[in-house]
């Protein structure tokens, strides 16, 4: 493991309270070359946030200091591991606008960034998909069936591939099969490996990314990474680069899931 490229960081308002140097040390501990803060990006203004907390996405008052403070560790530590800026995009459809404007204003200070789906729109009501396995229950009561609630999010992660967010649009799809976190709680009575190949096709076509996620390994109603072997050999064999992050919110979660990735991706 050379790199890990999706690590959250202090700034995350629901992760752990670790600084910036404990994941930095824990890298570094790692034998990392390189690592990847992709902290949460604000959500739009306009946009009302469904979790319980409202604390899926930063402070946007508090971009500056995250720069900073990135601009002073990538000095600080330069001979021992380079440290990337990043950010986590929300792709959240009807919002492509206030996305662009986002990206317009900061995209100068990344070095890398992630587009991501957590938020569907069932009506006229916004969820949260993956905030835990009763939500998502509810969720998928809501829209009718744990099938209708798998075919949204894959309707939505299309759109996101699709959608004009402009110059700095993140160029690495995320977790492209995250709405399978709760798998073994609430398994789909129809098989969606199609749904997942044409994402990867789409990706494809337009030389994206893939996030290699190894969060779902470690998810007891997951098992499998964001995408399973599966996907990511098909990946591999359309020539799409797969991207290994953790997706870690502590610092003791960097790495995490890396070893049962394909052995072509890891050696």
């Amino acid at each position: 493991m050379k790199a890990d490229s999706h690590v959250h960081s202090p700034f995350c308002p629901h992760g752990s309270s670790d600084t910036f140097d404990e994941y930095i040390t824990r890298g570094i501990e790692l034998g990392l070359k390189e690592i990847t803060f992709t902290e949460h990006a604000p959500l739009p203004r306009e946009f009302q946030d469904p979790t319980p907390e409202k604390d899926s996405g930063m402070d946007a008052a508090l971009l500056p200091e995250y720069f900073k403070e990135l601009g002073a560790l990538k000095e600080r530590y330069k001979n021992k591991i380079l440290i990337k800026t990043g950010l986590e995009v929300d792709f959240i459809e009807g919002h492509e606008k206030a996305t662009k404007e986002l990206l317009d204003e900061i995209g100068e200070f990344l070095d890398d960034s992630i587009l991501s789906v957590h938020f569907i729109k069932i009506q006229n009501n916004w969820h949260c998909m993956d905030f835990s396995a009763d939500e998502f229950g509810q969720i998928a009561e809501k829209i009718g069936s744990v099938e209708a609630l798998y075919a949204k999010y894959y309707d939505t992660l299309e759109k996101s591939i699709e959608a004009d967010l402009g110059p700095y649009k993140p160029m690495r799809i995320g977790h492209i099969t995250l709405v399978h976190k709760f798998q073994r709680r609430y398994p789909p009575a129809l098989n969606f490996d199609e749904r997942v190949y044409r994402v990867l096709d789409m990706i494809k076509k337009e030389k994206y990314h893939l996030d290699y996620n190894g969060a779902g390994l470690v998810k007891p109603l997951c098992g499998q990474p964001y995408p399973p072997e599966r996907f990511a050999r098909r990946a591999m064999d359309l020539g799409i680069p797969l991207v290994y992050g953790s997706d870690a919110h502590q610092a003791k979660d960097l790495g995490q899931g890396y070893q049962a990735l394909i052995s072509e991706f890891n050696g």
